[in-house]
């Protein structure tokens, strides 16, 4: 199961996200679930680095399937968008596949 939280500043304005997890949909390279996912949280990441002037901090593991990234000091509106616009990605993964694949924690 890919367990996820997204994370918000003191005003509720999200700014980041925390990834665990593997679906076990399928087997590796062929888990469409994680394909997905995957391909949301680093185009949200390199979104971020190259069409803002954000600055973030960024750890990843990929075998235990962990991504961690949060906006640092003010953030962009840019970022801001991006970061919401994954969120709606998978939440509507979610929907199609099922909280058995994936869990957004609150």
């Amino acid at each position: 199961m890919i367990k996820i939280s997204f994370l918000y500043d003191e005003n509720g304005i999200i700014n980041g996200f925390d990834f665990s997890g593997h679906a076990g949909f399928a087997s590796a390279g062929n888990d469409i679930i994680c394909a997905a996912v995957s391909a949301l949280v680093f185009t949200t990441v390199n979104s971020i680095e190259s069409l803002t002037n954000s600055d973030f901090e960024i750890e990843e593991d990929e075998k235990k399937g962990h991504i961690y990234f949060r906006l640092k000091g003010e953030s962009r509106k840019e970022a801001i968008l991006l970061l919401e616009s994954l969120k709606l990605g998978i939440n509507q993964i979610q929907q199609v596949y099922g909280k058995k694949y994936i869990r957004i924690e609150k």
